[in-house]
C-alpha cells in the first residue's frame, strides 16, 4: 500500500465513528466488576443447588407423586389387581383451563402414554405443556397416562406388568365404544408396549417407539459403550448384588449414575456449567428438570434379573425367545398393528440401531414384510438427545404433533417399510399441516441392516449365565442372611447419587443457611454483566474447554472399553483410529 492510501486510510479512520482499527477492544475488560459478577453468580449456583436439595427431600416426603403438569384422575390401581403391579391409569381432565368436554374430539382415538421405569418416576412424557401429553390433548385425542409407585409390590415380574398394561388398555377401549388406542411408550416402555402387542391375545392399535431399544446388541463401536457393559461386568450376577444388598430392590439411582457417566461431558459438566454462566435465566427451568432427574424409583429383584439377563444380554426380544407367563413367547412377527419408530442420531442410550436393528432380524427382507401383513414407520432426529425426544419442547411441537396428525395416514399406508420425513420450509417447530407436510418414502429393510458380533454376544450370554448360577447358588443366600431392611435403606440414603444432591441442604450443612441469606441480599441488587464482557467470554472459553477435555477422556474410556470386549470375546483387537474415525474427536 502507498503513503497517499495509508493516509486517507488514517484520515477515514479518524472522521468515520464506525471504522476501527484491527485489534481494538470493543469493551475493556473490568477484572473488579467480573470478580463482583463471578462471585454473586457463585452464590447464586450454590443456592440453587440448596434448592434442589430441599425439593428433592419435600418429594420423597410426599411420597414422590407423578410430576405432571395436567390435572387428572386415577381410573385404576393395578395394586389392587388379582395379579398386581405398582401401576396405575390416569385420565388427563384439563389442559390450560379447558377441560375434558371442551378440547377432546371423541371422533379421534385414545392416546394411552406410558412412561419409561428405568430409575426415575413418571412424569417425563407430561413434564410441561409442550410434550406428548400437550400435544396429544392440543390435537383433541382423549388422553390417558400409564404411571408406577416408588415401590414394587413384593416379587413382581415383567409379567405382572404386562398383565396390568392389557387391564389398562381393555379399559380405555371399553371407555370409547371399542376403540383401539395409540400407545405411546417412551424408552422402557417402549418394549413393555411391544411385548403387549406381541403377546398371544395381541393388540389392535397403532404403537408409537420413542427411543425405544429393541436390538440389544446393535450398536456402532465407540459411540454405544452400554452393549458391552454386561460382559465387561461379567453379566447380570453384579445387578443381583445390588438387588440382594437392597432387601429385595433394585435402587433406580444406579441406573440414573449410568445415564450420567454415559457422557459426563454433557450430563454433568455442561448442565452445571451452563447453570453457573446463566444463573439468572435457568434456575427455575434447572430445579423444575432435576425434581423430576432426582425422584428414584426402584425395582423388584425379579424385575431388574428379567431385564439385564433376558433382555439386554439375552436379546431375545428381537430373537423371539421372550417368555411372557407359562404359555406365551413373544413373537415380533405376531404384531399386525402399524408401528411407528422415533430415534435419534443423538442419542447414545438408544441409538437408531438399536431401536431398528430388530426389523432386518425378525425379517428376512421387504418382501417378508410384507406378506406378513405389517407396517413399520421410522423417523430420525440429527441431533437431539435420548430426553430431549420426550422433553424438548420443539421436538414435541413438531416430530410427535406430526406423528398424531399422521396416525391416519399411516393407518392407510400398504404393508412395508416406510421413512416418515417432515418438509418445515418455515423452520418454525410450532405449526400445523399444511405448514408443514409429511410424507412417507418407502424404503428396503436391508438398508437397515448393520454388523453385529453375535458370536462374541453369545460369548456374553453363556458367562452371564454361569455366573449367575454360581451367584444364586452360592453366594446370594448369605448375601440375603446379612441383609436387613435397615441396612437396605442406610445403602439407599449413602448412594452417591443422594448424597452429591443432599449435601447441600440446610437439613445436613447447617452452613448453607448462610448461603440462602446471602443469596437473597444478592438478588434484590443483582445487575449481571453484559453477556459480551470480554471476561465473561474468556469464563464460557475455558469452560468449554475443560468440557472438551472431559469428552477426549471419555471418548478414551469408551474406545478402551470396545478394545477390552473384543480382545476377552472375540479374539482379536482391531485398534481404534482417532484420525480415520469420524466420530472421535480430534
Amino acid at each position: 500500500m502507498n503513503t497517499q492510501a495509508k493516509f486517507d486510510k488514517l484520515v477515514a479512520a479518524n472522521t468515520d465513528p464506525e471504522v476501527k482499527f484491527a485489534g481494538d477492544y470493543q469493551a475493556s475488560p473490568d477484572p473488579v466488576a467480573y470478580g463482583r459478577d463471578l462471585w454473586e453468580r457463585s452464590v447464586l449456583f450454590m443456592d440453587t443447588l440448596r434448592e434442589r436439595a430441599d425439593n428433592m427431600i419435600a418429594h420423597d416426603r410426599a411420597g414422590m407423586p407423578p410430576l405432571l403438569d395436567f390435572k387428572y384422575e386415577t381410573l385404576l390401581d393395578a395394586r389392587q389387581f388379582d395379579q398386581p403391579a405398582n401401576y396405575a391409569l390416569l385420565r388427563i381432565t384439563e389442559i390450560d383451563g379447558n377441560c375434558w368436554d371442551d378440547c377432546v374430539d371423541e371422533a379421534k382415538p385414545p392416546v394411552i402414554v406410558v412412561d419409561p421405569r428405568a430409575g426415575h418416576g413418571p412424569g417425563i412424557g407430561g413434564f410441561k405443556r409442550d410434550s406428548e401429553v400437550g400435544m396429544a390433548m392440543a390435537e383433541g385425542h382423549p388422553v390417558y397416562f400409564v404411571i408406577f409407585f416408588p415401590e414394587p409390590v413384593a416379587g413382581q415380574k415383567l409379567d405382572d406388568v404386562l398383565f396390568a398394561l392389557r387391564r389398562f388398555v381393555e379399559e380405555v377401549s371399553a371407555c370409547h365404544d371399542g376403540a383401539a388406542p395409540v400407545l405411546y411408550g417412551n424408552c422402557q416402555a417402549g418394549w413393555a408396549v411391544t411385548l403387549l402387542a406381541a403377546h398371544c391375545e395381541g393388540l389392535a392399535g397403532p404403537v408409537v417407539l420413542n427411543g425405544s431399544p429393541l436390538s440389544y446388541w446393535a450398536g456402532e463401536e465407540g459411540v454405544n459403550p452400554m452393549r458391552v457393559t454386561g460382559g465387561l461386568l461379567g453379566g447380570s450376577w453384579l445387578a443381583h448384588l445390588t438387588a440382594d444388598l437392597g432387601d429385595g430392590r433394585f435402587d433406580g439411582a444406579w441406573l440414573a449414575q449410568n445415564f450420567e457417566s454415559l457422557k459426563p461431558e454433557k450430563a454433568i459438566w455442561e448442565k452445571y456449567a451452563n447453570l453457573l454462566t446463566n444463573i439468572d435465566t435457568e434456575r427455575e427451568r434447572f430445579l423444575d428438570f432435576e425434581r423430576w432427574w432426582n425422584g428414584f424409583y426402584t425395582l423388584s429383584r425379579e424385575e431388574i434379573l428379567e431385564i439385564t439377563q433376558d433382555l439386554f444380554i439375552d436379546n431375545q426380544i428381537e430373537s423371539g425367545k421372550m417368555r411372557i407367563g407359562d404359555h406365551c413367547i413373544a413373537d415380533l412377527r405376531k404384531i399386525t398393528n402399524p408401528m411407528i419408530v422415533f430415534a435419534s442420531y443423538g442419542d447414545n442410550i438408544t441409538p437408531p440401531a438399536q431401536a431398528l436393528g430388530w426389523i432386518p432380524a425378525v425379517y428376512k427382507d421387504t418382501a417378508d414384510l410384507k406378506s406378513a401383513g405389517q407396517r413399520i414407520v421410522y423417523m430420525t432426529n440429527a441431533h437431539v438427545g435420548h430426553l430431549g425426544i420426550f422433553v424438548s419442547a420443539s421436538v414435541a411441537r413438531l416430530e410427535h404433533r406430526a406423528i398424531l396428525e399422521s396416525l391416519e395416514r399411516i393407518g392407510k399406508l400398504k404393508p412395508g417399510l416406510y421413512e416418515m420425513k417432515i418438509d418445515n420450509p418455515s423452520g418454525d417447530p410450532d405449526c400445523h399441516a399444511p405448514d408443514y407436510k409429511v410424507r412417507f418414502e418407502p424404503r428396503d429393510v436391508a438398508d437397515l441392516r448393520h454388523d453385529v458380533p453375535t458370536e462374541a454376544f453369545e460369548k456374553v450370554a453363556r458367562l452371564s449365565e454361569a455366573n449367575e448360577t454360581f451367584y444364586s447358588a452360592f453366594v446370594s443366600p448369605w448375601v440375603r442372611l446379612m441383609t436387613s431392611p435397615a441396612s437396605a435403606e442406610m445403602l439407599k440414603w449413602m448412594h452417591p447419587m443422594r448424597t452429591s444432591r443432599l449435601m447441600f441442604s440446610e437439613r445436613f450443612n447447617p452452613w448453607m443457611h448462610l448461603v440462602r441469606q446471602t443469596a437473597e441480599n444478592i438478588a434484590e441488587s443483582r445487575k449481571p454483566l453484559d453477556r459480551d464482557d470480554p471476561m465473561l467470554a474468556r469464563e464460557r472459553a475455558t469452560l468449554e474447554a475443560v468440557g472438551d477435555a472431559i469428552e477426549r477422556a471419555r471418548v478414551a474410556r469408551d474406545a478402551g472399553f470396545e478394545r477390552t470386549f473384543r480382545t476377552l470375546y472375540s479374539g482379536r483387537d482391531d485398534g481404534m483410529d482417532s484420525e480415520k474415525d469420524a466420530r472421535l474427536p480430534v
